[in-house]
């Protein structure tokens, strides 16, 4: 493997979680506000909140961890996509710094907790929105060159193409559908299963949605593109192997259960889980060697050799410090129904 092709399958990991993660993070936010004022779902909102509380901590994490990544390892794209990105990525972090700033005072100032949950929740649709609208820009077709051969996004014409919709929709969708999953285990590990039905009802909705929604991408991909739908035949496999994953998992919440709880939601998170890197694999192996099409490449942009062995090695041992804290953190807050209950030892 070449250092570039390393390079980004570290990127890939970092998005990856911060994909699954963001899901539910945001996700949660979302439901929390929907249930936050019906009192006869409100322990709905309540065990979203619950989740909620210390996982958008790590979520960040995560995003902090791609963006110092992808500038240490490609500082020859940085400037390109700091051009055409500059609108979406701003956005991004103005609403991600007012989501944690009431995210924080949420906890101290209850007299506000309407207004957090409403901020949570809106937030949680506008981020997704935004970060998922960078995917189409990076297949062609919207970015112009300017006379000193700078790189310029052409908001019109993103905004008035198909697949910048179609790839909303399938954020939006994928979200929805994948916290609602999360969060029913969540109940069923809560031992709730009025919220447990709540949710899983909820994944039962959103999953084939998820589905079509990812079809619909192909479909509407700019001409200008052909090279991207090129590679998804070629990856074939690996998009088969991810609808074999979301069948199966789908499948799991409708088998019954001894204990009488309708579905296997751990089983089917699993599954989603795989279902989800089987389809991104697929898609950025589909996507190399591009980070724009055509003009920003992995190789091109990579950094020099010494630089990357010191990146290297500085994320490995931060990947030892960081996966036992990351196992202590599910132990106390995905794992321990005294947290759950909010009940003391």
């Amino acid at each position: 493997m070449t250092d570039a092709t390393i390079a980004i399958s570290i990127l890939w990991v970092f998005l990856f979680v911060y994909s699954l993660l963001g899901s539910v993070d945001f996700g949660a936010g979302f439901w929390s506000m929907i249930y936050g004022r019906r009192s006869e779902d409100g322990r709905a909102a309540e065990l979203a909140n619950r989740y909620l509380s210390p996982s958008w901590k790590v979520t960040n994490t995560f995003l902090v961890l791609f963006v110092v990544a992808l500038v240490g390892f490609f500082p020859g794209a940085t400037l390109g996509l700091a051009s055409v990105l500059l609108v979406p990525v701003c956005l991004v972090l103005v609403l991600l710094t007012l989501r944690s700033a009431f995210l924080v005072y949420g906890y101290s100032v209850h007299r506000y907790g309407r207004t957090i949950s409403i901020i949570s929740g809106v937030t949680g649709l506008l981020i997704p929105g935004l970060l998922v609208s960078v995917l189409p820009v990076t297949l062609g077709g919207f970015i112009m060159e300017t006379p000193d051969g700078g790189l310029m996004l052409d908001f019109g014409k993103l905004l008035a193409s198909p697949t910048l919709y179609a790839h909303l929709a399938f954020g939006y969708a994928t979200e929805l559908f994948f916290s609602a999953l999360f969060l029913a285990d969540y109940s069923r590990e809560a031992r709730d299963i009025a919220t447990y039905r709540i949710y899983r009802r909820w994944a039962v909705i959103f999953g084939p949605f998820s589905l079509l929604t990812a079809l619909a991408v192909t479909l509407t991909v700019q001409p200008e593109a052909a090279w991207i739908v090129a590679g998804f035949r070629e990856q074939r496999v690996g998009f088969t192997l991810s609808a074999a994953a979301f069948v199966i998992g789908y499948a799991c919440l409708f088998v019954p259960r001894q204990d009488g709880w309708k579905g296997h939601s751990r089983a089917a998170v699993v599954l989603v889980i795989l279902q989800y890197a089987f389809a991104s694999y697929a898609y950025g192996r589909a996507h190399l060697p591009y980070i724009i099409y055509p003009q920003l490449t992995i190789e091109a942009s990579i950094t020099n050799p010494a630089i990357f062995r010191s990146l290297l090695i500085s994320y490995i041992v931060s990947a030892l410090l960081l996966v036992p804290v990351f196992y202590l953190f599910w132990k106390l807050f995905l794992k321990d129904r005294r947290y759950f209950e909010n009940k003391p030892e």
